[in-house]
């Protein structure tokens, strides 16, 4: 029986422990015969997930909401990495302070539509900011950018002068200070933000409850694998380099395994209520689901044993 993995995005150092464990052979090790989709699963992940066209999906915590609601019928099996992993870069010329969120007054940012835009939307108003007082418009990405690759969308939105800063993944912020285009304006992760917003997020492994309750061997042995690949990862971030040369960009090769060392220590397959009680608030915050989820309805807390 072969399995479909599927990532939100194959470029996300946060995700990519779950790319990592395919492409380094821990779903095998495991006893899991596994086909990595090389597809965009931000967009098309969930659906393809209520089709039972993919069975494992990597990816925020929430993104199965968008086909289950109230994430009826999926679950948590483990977390891919822990605690927020969205970054803010700003144009590199502009004189702001890292993490002072009244600098952002007056300026542009680019966000894709509609998940990210609404959780920038979300830390605006968290960290106090009103869009309309404040001055601040959220913009598209430029039309130009390749559907296949979007790791260029905020440096081609500066670029082309229509935003002054950008909201993505690690990756899009490294490119951004690699060419000298952008400069590290928030880390969720690390601190940055209004308080509490580590904790909006994290990056998990997704499944449905109907796998669950067929094959509970067959999910066990993914945690186990996904546990594999974040131990791998941390003892050898240069692991991932091979890997990015036959899935990602050429631009984005050099930068993966310095951003996987970077990332490493946050590479923890455990789910905590605090956790679940963050992404609860923000989920609902953006209206993302009807009411705070119980964690043992989100979590297959079952498999917990495997985490470590």
């Amino acid at each position: 029986m072969t399995l479909r993995l599927l990532v939100a995005d194959l470029d996300s150092p946060s995700y990519f422990v779950a790319t990592a464990a395919a492409e380094l052979g821990c779903f095998a090790q495991e006893g899991i015969e596994i086909e990595l989709v090389r597809d965009y699963g931000a967009e098309k992940g969930p659906a393809l997930l209520r089709a039972g066209a993919v069975h494992f999906l990597g990816g925020p915590a929430y993104i199965a909401s968008q086909e289950f609601p109230d994430c009826k019928g999926v679950k948590l099996i483990c977390a891919l990495s822990q605690y927020s992993y969205w970054f803010l870069a700003v144009r590199a010329d502009l004189d702001i302070e890292r993490g002072d969120m009244n600098g952002l007054r007056g300026l542009r940012i680019s966000a894709s539509q509609p998940w990210p835009e609404l959780g920038l939307k979300y830390l605006l108003a968290d960290s106090g900011i009103d869009l309309v007082r404040d001055n601040i418009q959220i913009v598209p990405p430029p039309k130009s950018i390749d559907p296949r690759w979007k790791g260029r969308a905020g440096i081609e939105a500066i670029e082309q002068k229509i935003a002054d800063a950008y909201w993505g993944n690690g990756m899009r912020a490294a490119l951004g200070e690699h060419e000298g285009i952008a400069k590290l304006h928030l880390d969720l992760r690390r601190g940055d933000g209004p308080p509490g917003a580590r904790w909006y997020n994290f990056a998990a492994l997704t499944v449905t409850d109907a796998l669950i309750a067929e094959h509970p061997e067959i999910v066990a042995a993914a945690v186990r694998a996904i546990v594999r690949a974040q131990k791998a990862l941390q003892a050898n971030p240069g692991l991932s380099t091979a890997i990015a040369k036959r899935l990602f960009h050429p631009e984005e090769v050099p930068l993966i395994a310095g951003l996987i060392e970077r990332d490493a220590p946050f590479y923890d397959a455990h789910i905590s209520p605090e956790a679940i009680d963050g992404l609860n608030r923000f989920a609902h915050g953006i209206g993302l689901i009807s009411a705070p989820i119980p964690y043992e309805h989100l979590v297959a807390s079952q498999f917990s044993r495997f985490w470590a």
